[in-house]
């Protein structure tokens, strides 16, 4: 109870210094691009380079939308950068499945409700760069696997060589993570209930990257991309690549990225509830505290997201310990990734 109270007060704390975007809507025409590097319990010694990798992201993103560039080019081009930093589990840096393979999911969504999604993606930079091709060059939402590959090769997508993208940050995780499993083993063999997922540390899967983005002509995209769960078995699929699940974008209501615990926010098909809230009138804060404390309280574990509204209002809101997050409207950046620190600085 205390914890619930406690993110309510950090809710009220951001609102307060968020006033001047969470509570007063904007034209559509202003361009506002935010962005989310990950929830979960953050080591203190990777936040400052989490930090800086959103804060990269957010430059190259929102200079996008400057220019005059679309929504959903600028949800690209800042996923494409986190991506490509080790500092997230995304592309280059995604955490290993259980036979120390990379295998990646992403999702991109625009207003009108096009969609495109590739799930157990191998030997590519930028899984966001597939998705996007699948919403525009198929008439399909999702590939996955084999097929998924196949389609990129089809593409002209540029491959990788094999196991380039294993990290020796995520070789670490992975040998902790095993480590850890080894412990909670019983003399029969088996794990203590309720098994490994749920009771073992598991370092380096808090590094989910996702983006929401209005540009100058009221157009919205959403887009989100991970390694998925450290130490998952092979073939997994996450949340990041369900729609409604991890990402989700309507122009009549607004555009929304999660991350977290990944097989609870695809039971609460988190990313669709706080559009439905808002759809009924919350603001994009209220909606995000409401849809997040209501699964943690149900199903036990914490996530955060990102949300933007149709008229540009900022929604920010984590149960878990931290989440990075960072966004640019105008010739200012606002970043935090604990409940009760904000950074803002002129750019």
């Amino acid at each position: 109870m205390l914890a619930r109270q406690h993110r309510w007060l950090i809710a009220s704390a951001f609102s307060s210094i968020f006033d001047f975007s969470m509570s007063t809507s904007v034209m559509k025409t202003e361009p506002i691009l935010l962005v989310h590097g990950g929830a979960g319990d953050i080591p203190d010694e990777r936040v400052p380079t989490k930090m800086a990798g959103m804060r990269k992201s957010v430059l190259v993103g929102f200079q996008v939308l400057k220019a005059g560039g679309s929504a959903i080019d600028a949800v690209e081009a800042a996923i494409k950068v986190m991506e490509d930093d080790e500092a997230f589990n995304a592309g280059y840096g995604s955490v290993l499945n259980t036979d120390g393979e990379v295998e990646m999911d992403a999702c991109v969504m625009l207003g009108n409700l096009s969609a495109g999604a590739v799930s157990i993606v191998r030997d590519i930079q930028h899984p966001i760069s597939l998705a996007r091709l699948v919403m525009e060059k198929t008439p399909h939402v999702m590939f996955a696997g084999a097929g998924a590959n196949r389609f990129a090769r089809e593409q002209g997508v540029p491959f990788v060589a094999p196991g380039s993208l294993v990290s020796e940050s995520a070789k670490r995780s992975l040998e902790m993570f095993k480590k850890n499993q080894a412990e909670h083993l019983t003399e029969t063999g088996h794990t203590k209930p309720p098994g490994p997922l749920k009771d073992v540390k598991n370092p380096g899967d808090v590094g989910t990257v996702g983006a929401v983005a209005i540009d100058i002509n009221g157009n919205m995209a959403a887009g989100t991309s991970t390694g998925g769960l450290n130490g998952k078995m092979v073939g997994r699929v996450s949340d990041t690549s369900m729609i409604g699940s991890g990402t989700y974008c309507d122009e009549d209501v607004g555009a929304v990225s999660t991350t977290g615990h990944g097989d609870t926010i695809a039971k609460a098909c988190l990313a669709h509830s706080i559009i439905k809230e808002m759809e009924h009138g919350k603001s994009a804060q209220d909606a995000a505290s409401h849809c997040l404390e209501k699964m943690t309280n149900r199903l036990k574990h914490t996530a955060g997201a990102i949300v933007l509204s149709k008229e540009g209002d900022v929604g920010i809101y984590f149960t878990s310990k931290r989440m990075g997050w960072a966004y640019q409207k105008g010739n200012k950046i606002h970043s935090g990734v604990n409940h009760d620190h904000v950074v803002t600085e002129e750019v």
